[in-house]
């Protein structure tokens, strides 16, 4: 497979999460620095990477550990942000500033691409202020990422609530430097970034006027969604697109196993999926399939069409497995296709928050979506996690933290000014909020969608569903500031 670029990756539609399998089911994988970076195709478009953004980065001295007065706790890091003040009105206006709280990755990549953010900058002369998640890009406690990755001890301050507190310690005292004390702020984000937006807006409610929260899967946890909601839409996604080569893709899976049980089918394997290194198994290359299957689905926006260039270059062959092969070239070329490793991994954060609080149960029983029986397993998963990491998970811990377990009413009685976007051929919908909860606490879902696809840089060929839903998250957001009043200062 083609070495993946990742500057397309964050162009496409930017924003994290994609699942992949392992030995106990699958992972809730960042899509940038994980299965993402490994399974999308390569086309970079230089013209849409822009070297005129206004825009300053700067670091400040966070605190290790917002939440425990042990001495450690005051050690300190230095955290990045970027503040583009391009479209901003000034403190003087009351001019909103619009918090991008940063998810899995550098926030480099967010400033670049996440163009919508900047729409609303334009919009309602706004200060764009996009904050560093703590434990990625160059914001590592310890100095550096070799220290901060060392132990289950060094990466116990790695938490979506350490990053939260994080948010609000930043966004304050950026309110303060630009005496904006008075300034309305709007919390935005994707993916686990939304749901990050969401919970800021419900934690720090005087930090934070509202929240634009897109393709957040809030609800992906134990039981709140079931394990097979991410299956189930990847495979509506293909059956959609052609039934023919969702068919295609479900046969294949015994193919592949009775090719496996010949004399030297491993090698024949080898042979016809162009892998770089002999197949040891062949879990490996089902595994590494059905991330190809997933990332398609996810991010197979209306410019690229993926799952039907896919689902064309079928046709082509007779055989079932030349079949595949023959779309895969289709989309990432002949060249040879490396196999991944899907299991987890000490050096990728996104595998330490799976394995401790970020636990998003994901697999499929038999026969109720396009691939192979593979329940989640929490007995499996656990032990992965204690070998990799030393640490057991806490699968229920969210749902407490942030009020999972009867959602409706936390978010009636205890939220307002939230936005929850969705697309519903999304995989991760399955696990976001889908309807409206209140007047305040809205649902908006396009039937096309896919994840993070409104968040990214409007195109002039964008379709009219995913312009009149920007559109409507920018009258929402309009409504909100409109109402806005300047804090009393009793």
């Amino acid at each position: 497979m083609a070495q993946l670029n990742l500057l397309l990756l964050l162009k496409l539609s930017l924003i994290i999460l994609v699942a992949v399998t392992s030995v106990s089911g699958k992972h809730f994988r960042a899509a940038k620095l994980g299965a993402k970076d490994r399974f999308m195709p390569t086309k970079v478009d230089p013209g849409s990477i822009s070297d005129s953004q206004q825009y300053e980065v700067y670091n400040y001295t966070q605190t290790l550990d917002h939440f425990n007065f042990n001495p450690e706790s005051y050690t300190t890091f230095q955290q990045r942000y970027v503040v583009d003040s391009k479209y901003w009105g000034g403190p003087t206006n009351n001019s909103p500033i619009f918090l991008y709280t940063g998810e899995e990755t550098s926030i480099m990549g967010d400033v670049e691409f996440v163009g919508f953010v900047r729409v609303l900058a334009s919009r309602f002369k706004g200060l764009v202020v996009y904050i560093e998640h703590r434990y990625y890009g160059t914001s590592m406690p310890f100095g550096s990422k070799d220290e901060a990755y060392k132990n289950a001890s060094t990466l116990g301050y790695f938490t979506s609530e350490q990053a939260l507190a994080d948010y609000a310690q930043i966004i304050i005292d950026v309110k303060k430097n630009n005496s904006a004390e008075n300034c309305p702020v709007i919390a935005i984000g994707a993916s686990y970034g939304g749901m990050l937006a969401s919970w800021f807006r419900m934690k720090y409610p005087h930090a934070a006027y509202g929240a634009l929260a897109v393709s957040a899967p809030i609800l992906y946890f134990m039981g709140l969604t079931p394990e097979n909601g991410y299956a189930s839409i990847v495979s509506t996604d293909w059956n959609s697109t052609s039934t023919t080569c969702y068919n295609t893709i479900r046969e294949s899976w015994f193919e592949i196993d009775r090719v496996a049980a010949q004399p030297q089918g491993l090698s024949s394997l080898s042979q016809m999926f162009n892998t770089c290194m002999p197949l040891n198994t062949t879990q490996d290359l089902k595994y590494n399939l059905e991330g190809i299957y997933d990332v398609l689905a996810q991010y197979d926006n209306p410019k690229d069409n993926y799952l039907q260039t896919f689902c064309n270059a079928t046709g082509e062959k007779s055989y079932i497995l030349d079949k595949i092969m023959a779309g895969v070239s289709a989309i990432y070329g002949t060249i040879c296709n490396d196999i991944y490793d899907m299991s987890f991994d000490k050096n990728f954060g996104w595998d330490w928050q799976s394995c401790t609080e970020m636990v998003m149960p994901m697999g499929q029983g038999e026969n109720d979506t396009m691939f192979q029986a593979n329940p989640f397993d929490l007995d499996k998963y656990t032990k992965e996690c204690q070998q990799v990491f030393g640490v057991t998970p806490k699968p229920y811990w969210v749902p407490i933290e942030f009020g999972g377990y009867g959602i409706k009413t936390v978010l009636e009685k205890f939220a307002s000014n939230i936005i929850f976007s969705n697309g519903l051929r999304d995989p991760y919908s399955s696990g976001g909020v889908l309807q409206n909860i209140s007047d305040t606490v809205v649902a908006i879902s396009t039937q096309e969608g896919h994840h993070c696809l409104d968040i990214s840089t409007p195109m002039a060929t964008d379709p009219d569903w995913l312009v009149q839903q920007r559109n409507t998250e920018i009258n929402i957001i309009e409504g909100w500031l409109s109402k806005y009043t300047v804090p009393s200062a009793n």
